[in-house]
């Protein structure tokens, strides 16, 4: 999932459809992730199979540094960028990466298992374990879904951050796609679904926000 979709796709393919109609060969990807170059697999039929999008890479560099230890989420994983990040940056930190993109899945199985990251947890959104609380999100979520439906994931996840001093979810959203309309959004909407909570500008480059949500 994601707000920048620069990728092209087959006819009728989305990255958000669940089971893309394209073929899925697999081929190579060399991707800078951690300060490291490693060699991961994409494949067509999903979002930003050539790479790493510009609203991912902004999250990558403007998000501060992930805790040593926690339960984190990459909610829309594609093949895995975030969730690979998260994981070995945080080697203690269990990461749970999640998508409704079967392929998007089975990529990011296959790129955990190459990087050795076991602690990565691929997975539907359905398939999570719904008392998991969260500690970290990172997101470039699928603003083209459509509002209401962007909306709905949002109050789906965003209420499961943990109570853990320093929780916190990091969203990256293309400025001119609707990001300072959907901090209004959070601030007004998210102290009702989950407490005493705040939505902030954490950060804007390149036509991008990171808008960060936590309880201080």
């Amino acid at each position: 999932m994601s707000t920048d979709d620069d990728s092209p796709r087959q006819p009728g393919d989305h990255y958000f459809s669940a089971r893309p109609a394209s073929a899925d060969a697999l081929r190579p990807l060399t991707v800078r992730l951690a300060g490291r170059e490693h060699e991961l697999v994409t494949a067509a039929g999903i979002f930003s199979p050539d790479g790493i999008d510009k609203g991912t890479r902004v999250l990558l560099e403007q998000a501060p540094a992930p805790p040593a230890q926690g339960t984190f989420l990459d909610l829309g994983c594609g093949w895995g960028p975030l969730a690979l990040t998260l994981a070995l940056e945080s080697p203690g930190a269990t990461v749970h990466a999640v998508d409704v993109n079967e392929r998007a899945l089975d990529l990011a199985r296959r790129n955990a298992g190459l990087l050795d990251r076991a602690d990565v947890l691929v997975s539907r959104p359905e398939d999570v374990d719904p008392d998991v609380r969260f500690d970290l999100v990172w997101s470039n979520p699928p603003i083209r879904v459509g509002k209401q439906a962007l909306h709905d994931l949002l109050l789906t996840w965003l209420p499961r951050l943990s109570d853990r001093a320093g929780a916190a979810a990091y969203l990256v959203v293309q400025k001119n796609l609707g990001a300072d309309s959907l901090q209004t959004w959070l601030s007004a909407t998210l102290p009702g679904a989950m407490g005493p909570v705040r939505a902030t500008r954490a950060a804007s480059s390149k036509g991008f926000r990171v808008l960060r949500v936590g309880r201080g």
